[in-house]
């Protein structure tokens, strides 16, 4: 079920994307406004990276097969680094083309064009901003707060460039006329500027778990619960290693015994401690690959 809230989330936000890119695109031309056209773009990109997650998003929920063993859970992290790297090159490349044009005297746009869209495509980034928030809450899928981000960062764009056009519009009518012309360019420059925290935070969340990198409350959780375990007779000492890779936890645990470790009930009596061990973590089995092994040698940890 939650597979399938994920996936219809991503499909509804392709669609979304592309009607947003399409009147970004549309009436960035109209009303020569680059900061628009810059929407417009970036919403194109935007649809293409949701489409690339909902391809991800069918993959990680499958078995794992003979050549991926491990299941597919790495492919997320990589997904949310292109993305992020991508909004990144963006916005470099549309705070150059801002600078340029303040360098250049500015350029001229039809402002009432420009207002109507802003009014009408920051009502559905918005919209669609608490839509996802809201069913991320269920479904905690780290593809679907990305996406949520980019509708939140689409609905700020916007927002700006309504609030600016509008004090544009009306500086027309005034003695300050004369700078309406270096808004837009001047707009952007803001705008990407602001954005830029945003791929920076994506990509940094990615390498995070493409390096494998420990999640220190979960590292904490495991030995809070090996206390318990080590009070049994016989347990000597153990290592633990954790790691994350998009929504999947590894988990490895290796516990070191005397020789002459009681164990009455045979493997059940090992199962018995992994169960406790298990009840002690806050990761959900499903996105865990959970490993507990027993030496009495120390060579083998």
């Amino acid at each position: 079920m939650t597979a399938t809230l994920e996936q219809r989330a991503l499909k509804i936000s392709i669609l979304v994307t592309l009607g947003v890119s399409a009147l970004g695109i549309v009436f960035g031309l109209l009303s020569g406004s680059r900061s628009v056209l810059f929407d417009g773009v970036f919403s194109t990109i935007d649809a293409a990276m949701s489409g690339l997650a909902l391809v991800v998003a069918r993959m990680v929920v499958k078995e794992a097969s003979q050549r991926f063993q491990h299941g597919y859970w790495h492919l997320e992290p990589l997904v949310a680094a292109l993305n992020g790297s991508i909004l990144l090159l963006l916005c470099f490349y549309a705070f150059l083309n801002a600078v340029q044009g303040l360098m250049e005297g500015g350029n001229e746009l039809a402002f009432g064009i420009a207002i109507l869209y802003a009014v009408a495509v920051t009502m559905i980034c918005t919209a669609m901003a608490v839509y996802q928030r809201k069913l991320n809450r269920q479904v905690k899928s780290e593809l679907v707060r990305i996406d949520m981000h980019g509708w939140v960062m689409a609905a700020l764009i916007t927002g700006a460039l309504l609030v600016a056009f509008g004090i544009a519009w009306m500086m027309e009518k005034t003695s300050y006329a004369y700078l309406t012309p270096y808004v837009d360019s001047l707009l952007l420059t803001v705008l990407t500027l602001c954005l830029l925290p945003v791929p920076i935070g994506i990509v940094k969340r990615a390498m995070r778990d493409i390096f494998l990198i420990a999640p220190s409350a979960l590292d904490s959780e495991v030995h809070t619960a090996m206390g318990p375990v080590m009070q049994r007779e016989g347990v000597l000492s153990y290592t633990s290693h954790v790691a994350k890779s998009g929504r999947g936890y590894f988990i490895e645990i290796h516990i070191v015994t005397s020789p002459d470790f009681a164990c009455e009930n045979g493997v059940a009596e090992l199962d018995n401690i992994r169960g406790q061990i298990v009840e002690r973590i806050s990761i959900a089995p499903e996105h865990c690959w959970f490993t507990v092994a027993f030496t009495a040698d120390k060579r083998w940890i």
